[in-house]
């Protein structure tokens, strides 16, 4: 399965429960390259790791996948995203110093320009 946004592998996982009410699905896809967000019809456990080591792992990784996967419309995602990044940090993760590292290298090309939803969501945090 590729991206729909830019053609790239996608990682497929099964969201965790406590994370399906910001979702409200079962299954996810996101981009290993540009860390879009798309449906996905089956998946195993979330693993990040060929994203970046930046990446949190477990339930915190899947959390911050699913929030950078809605940035792109923050405006009409903005209480699942608010809600997810609280699940990154319960999880022990800085969610804006992780975009922070994922934005500076060179294999992620975020679907978002960062730098303005980085500030958007200094405010929401």
């Amino acid at each position: 399965m590729d991206c729909d946004e830019c053609g790239g592998p996608v990682v497929a996982y099964e969201v965790p429960e406590p994370l399906r009410e910001h979702v409200d699905r079962e299954y996810a896809a996101t981009c290993t390259r540009c860390l879009a967000l798309s449906e996905a019809e089956f998946g195993g456990e979330p693993d990040f790791s060929n994203v970046s080591d930046e990446f949190p792992e477990g339930e915190a990784g899947a959390a911050m996948a699913l929030a950078l996967g809605l940035l792109d419309s923050l405006a009409l995602n903005r209480a699942a995203i608010e809600g997810l990044l609280e699940a990154v940090e319960r999880g022990g993760a800085d969610p804006l110093l992780v975009l922070d590292r994922l934005a500076s290298q060179g294999n992620v090309r975020l679907h978002f320009d960062a730098s303005r939803r980085r500030h958007q969501l200094e405010q929401l945090l």
